[in-house]
């Protein structure tokens, strides 16, 4: 199948103006509502619920069961992607499917996550009369305090009523990314408060560029036998040898401790022969400020680092002693760039 060449647009056209009038419009629309809600947040009351469901969803035990209709659904499938990703026990329950069986996937534990912008979505009844049966904690991210939803939530995330970017007002737009906003807010606070790190968001996130970005150091090292090493009193010739025999245009120089005193590097060659070769003791032309970083490290980490200094290897080290290399072209074939 053959791709569709399309032109470049016309960008003094009325009706391309038209457009881009209505772009700049959307994005205006939408950020009026998250305006709307940052307010809502400074004024106190849209924080303090806040508070009450981070409490609430830490304090159960369980899982947040995220539940939505229609657009809000969507949100809702997004929201409890987002706190599973963060450490936070969550999955979503399409309220048809919570009437054919599924109610069976909430727990009394749970703490039930409802959407509806409205608060009068039909589908969710059944979901809302099986929290209120067995007791289970319902917040409710609604802009209807007074609807079906609000009235029934033990909290509620009232969010303030906004206009659609719709030109009818009817299409969900400006609302769902309210309530996206309010879901990421949630999963935010969750994770901050639990001290949720890189490290704990490599587990979940193993696959793609994040993953990569998300190695470990150790992960990537050459260690053992792929590591050049030379003793600080070993002759530059022989220094040399291990060098180009670990193609890594450097060495890590120890004493007789083992700990890293030195790097070996073609630019500490260079200088050294600028005048004509002469053997000597790699300790006399070593460079004596080698860049080290711990096996722990994020492999992202390394790269800003190597980008800053502009160098292509770091040395790994325990304690004093180095036991491992990264080289830049380790973490491009990671995918971490």
């Amino acid at each position: 199948m053959m791709s569709v060449t399309v032109p470049a647009p016309d960008m003094a056209a009325p009706e391309t103006r038209a457009a881009v009038e209505r772009l700049a419009r959307t994005l205006e629309t939408e950020q009026r509502g998250l305006e709307a809600m940052r307010e809502a947040v400074a004024d106190g009351a849209l924080a303090a619920s806040f508070m009450r469901a981070v409490l609430a969803i830490e304090r159960s035990g369980g899982s947040v069961v995220v539940t939505g209709m229609g657009k809000s659904g969507h949100v809702a499938g997004k929201i409890a992607a987002t706190l599973a990703s963060t450490g936070t026990h969550s999955h979503f329950v399409h309220p048809a499917e919570a009437s054919h069986g599924d109610l069976g996937m909430i727990a009394p534990n749970d703490v039930v996550l409802a959407l509806s912008w409205s608060g009068e979505a039909p589908e969710l009844a059944n979901i809302i009369t099986y929290t209120r049966r067995f007791g289970i904690t319902l917040i409710a991210i609604t802009s209807k305090p007074d609807s079906a939803l609000g009235r029934a939530a033990d909290i509620g995330l009232f969010l303030p009523a906004a206009e659609e970017a719709c030109p009818n007002g009817l299409a969900p737009t400006t609302s769902t990314t309210m309530q996206m906003v309010a879901g990421d807010a949630l999963a935010v606070m969750l994770l901050e408060r639990k001290g949720f790190s890189a490290r704990d968001f490599r587990r979940y996130h193993p696959g793609g560029k994040l993953g990569a970005q998300l190695l470990s150091v150790a992960q990537l090292m050459h260690k053992g036998a792929d590591l050049p090493l030379v003793g600080k009193d070993m002759m530059l010739s022989a220094g040399i040898v291990e060098m180009t025999s670990k193609r890594f245009g450097i060495a890590a120089v120890v004493d007789e401790a083992g700990n890293l005193i030195g790097a070996l590097t073609d630019g500490d060659l260079r200088r050294a022969f600028q005048h004509g070769f002469a053997d000597m003791k790699v300790e006399q032309a070593m460079g004596k400020r080698p860049q080290t970083v711990t096996a722990d490290v994020m492999a992202a980490e390394v790269l800003a680092r190597m980008n800053d200094l502009r160098i292509t290897c770091v040395f790994v080290v325990d304690g004093h002693k180095p036991v491992g290399l990264v080289h830049i072209h380790d973490l491009l074939r990671a995918g971490v760039a």
